[in-house]
């Protein structure tokens, strides 16, 4: 019983065979059931049943017509779950890796990328690499480029400006991008038409990024250039979800990226106000690590550029139900 306190001296007899073994068991109910899932005899299941309780010092089955996990034995089955499915996924990673390929990729992206391009990059991505699950990460540039130097991301989609001029980050521009100003239905604008000024709006309640982001360095040009040297945000957030939420509830307006916003009006979130000028956002691409060869994250590259090129052309195969 000292080695099960000890928390780990207890396991380095264990096997992953005992792990197998006791969730078939559970899964079979019977032992004579379990050993021929398992092409084992009955003697043979017998045994790694009586090794791993004799690891574990207790019971783990009730022995009956039907088997039935005892406290220690959930106890094992969580742990079983857990080593199994690790040692599963580190298998498809090896394999993968030995290919020098990715199972898995690790994917940032600014507000103008989560609108459709990322997501009809990803759904195309994955018709090809049905074994490479994707990870987004939705977060202000700044916090992107630092993870994607980092390494903590494999491609991030984001601003081509002087920030992504890295020795070390290679990028591929995909397409210009405006900031509009937007309401949504719980604003007092929704549904005007007539162009307003810029400066005209700034007692308005605002939802806008945080300071240091490329879309709210635009948006303060913008107001300087208007005549109007400060703003004061009601809120600020680098979450899409959150400025749709905030516009559809109350009396606010805020600005978005030309992409986002032609998604949303087109499902009914959103509104384009008309201002009296164009606020560029830039140039929107993707961005990977020069250092990192892998034939998965170029493959995510130019599946990107081709699903731009089809999008802007009309050409793209849409896989919506």
């Amino acid at each position: 019983m000292r080695d099960l306190a000890d928390g780990f001296s207890w396991a380095r007899k264990l096997k992953v065979r005992h792990l197998e073994s006791l969730l078939m068991l559970e899964k079979a109910g019977t032992l004579t059931e379990a050993a021929a899932r398992l092409h084992l005899t009955q003697s043979a299941m017998s045994h790694w049943l009586a090794e791993m309780e004799s690891l574990v010092g207790a019971p783990i089955v009730v022995r009956g017509r039907q088997l039935e996990l005892t406290p220690a034995g959930q106890l094992m089955k969580r742990l079983a779950i857990s080593v199994l499915g690790d040692v599963s996924r580190i298998g498809q990673e090896l394999h993968a890796a030995a290919q020098g390929k990715a199972s898995h990729l690790h994917v940032g992206s600014v507000w103008a990328g989560m609108a459709t391009l990322l997501p009809s990059t990803i759904t195309e991505f994955q018709l090809q690499h049905e074994g490479v699950s994707v990870t987004v990460t939705e977060e202000p540039f700044n916090t992107l480029l630092e993870r994607l130097t980092r390494r903590e991301l494999d491609v991030v989609v984001g601003t081509i400006d002087a920030r992504a001029q890295h020795l070390r980050i290679d990028h591929a521009v995909l397409f210009e991008d405006e900031v509009c100003v937007v309401a949504g239905r719980g604003s007092r604008l929704w549904g005007r038409s007539e162009p307003l000024r810029l400066s005209a709006l700034i007692d308005e309640n605002w939802v806008v990024p945080p300071h240091g982001t490329s879309m709210r360095s635009q948006l303060d040009s913008a107001l300087v250039d208007a005549g109007v040297p400060w703003l004061q945000p009601k809120v600020e957030t680098a979450a899409i979800t959150t400025l749709l939420a905030m516009l559809n509830r109350g009396n606010y307006i805020g600005i978005c990226s030309e992409e986002m916003t032609r998604y949303q009006v087109a499902r009914g979130t959103l509104q384009r106000i008309e201002i009296d000028r164009v606020i560029k956002f830039g140039a929107v691409g993707v961005l990977w690590n020069r250092d990192v060869h892998s034939a998965t994250v170029n493959d995510f590259v130019q599946i990107a550029k081709a699903t731009c090129t089809a999008e802007r052309t009309g050409s793209y195969r849409h896989h919506e139900s």
